[in-house]
């Protein structure tokens, strides 16, 4: 029943979609106070304060939500059209050029999701998730997201294994770098100033020796005209710096961007289960 529903909404064109979307990110943002809490603390503690600011991020995560269809539904050609202009291809052809597996990480900026589908149209793609608990919603989501050059791999030491394994083979592996890991897969490194609990498994494979690590996101042109992937080198380290705080760095120059688009409702801040104390609250 769901898949028809949504592959129906898979046929309404992307403009009107991503109008729909945005009614939708108002509503969510008028309707949820931790939402909006969240939304806006963020939002400041990167030093947007304005009104405007607020009401575009809101809108795309709306949109974001309106767009799934699209990109999990249409024929791939389809999908794949959408994408105008990839900014940054260099980098990958000249990763590829050298025999290099790559690491993508791709922020909750503007759709990932259709950056992970455009990678994986053109090489194998391994991407790290984290299943959802209901189990009807796992497979709906494994059924979608994977097909021929996709592969899925769990949050969890096999997923691990896979990635590594991926990487030895000069494929690519994708991870939501700034998605906040269980306890005990992490550790606190700033980004935009605040302690936030990150994935060293992001930052440990980004430092992997015979592999390029990148950066991309996709961005939402005006109107539901498309997309352009945006694809940027991670920068060095720097002495004294910390791989998961360089990673935060380079996440943080990459939504400086394109701010708007920025999933800042997420609870990037939270701590979870397990985790330790950010030091400045030890005894």
């Amino acid at each position: 029943m769901w898949r028809f529903v949504l592959s129906l909404v898979a046929r309404i064109p992307l403009p009107f979609l991503h109008a729909l979307g945005a009614l939708l990110g108002w509503a969510i943002y008028a309707l949820s106070p931790t939402y909006r809490r969240h939304l806006r603390e963020n939002l400041e503690g990167a030093g947007y304060r304005d009104a405007r600011t607020r009401r575009a991020a809101a809108a795309a995560a709306g949109r974001m939500i309106a767009e799934l269809p699209v990109i999990w539904l249409r024929p791939r050609a389809e999908v794949m059209a959408l994408v105008r202009a990839i900014d940054g291809r260099e980098h990958v052809d000249a990763a590829r050029a050298a025999g290099k597996g790559i690491v993508f990480l791709t922020p909750h900026l503007g759709c990932f999701e259709i950056a992970a589908q455009v990678a994986a149209n053109a090489f194998p793609m391994t991407a790290l998730y984290r299943p959802p608990k209901l189990a009807w919603l796992r497979q709906v989501i494994e059924q979608w997201r994977a097909h021929d050059n996709m592969r899925l791999a769990c949050a969890d030491l096999t997923g691990v294994r896979e990635l590594i394994a991926a990487l030895a083979r000069n494929e690519a592996v994708g991870i939501l770098p700034d998605q906040v890991p269980g306890g005990g897969h992490g550790e606190w490194a700033d980004f935009f100033g605040r302690p936030a609990y990150t994935m060293t498994l992001a930052a440990t494979l980004a430092e992997r020796p015979g592999s390029a690590c990148l950066l991309a996101y996709a961005e939402r042109l005006p109107g539901g005209a498309g997309y352009v992937l945006r694809i940027r080198p991670m920068a060095a380290l720097r002495p004294g710096e910390s791989p998961t705080r360089r990673m935060n760095a380079a996440i943080e120059a990459l939504i400086r961007e394109c701010p708007a688009q920025y999933l800042w409702g997420y609870n990037r801040y939270k701590r979870p289960g397990g985790a330790p104390a950010w030091p400045a609250e030890a005894p």
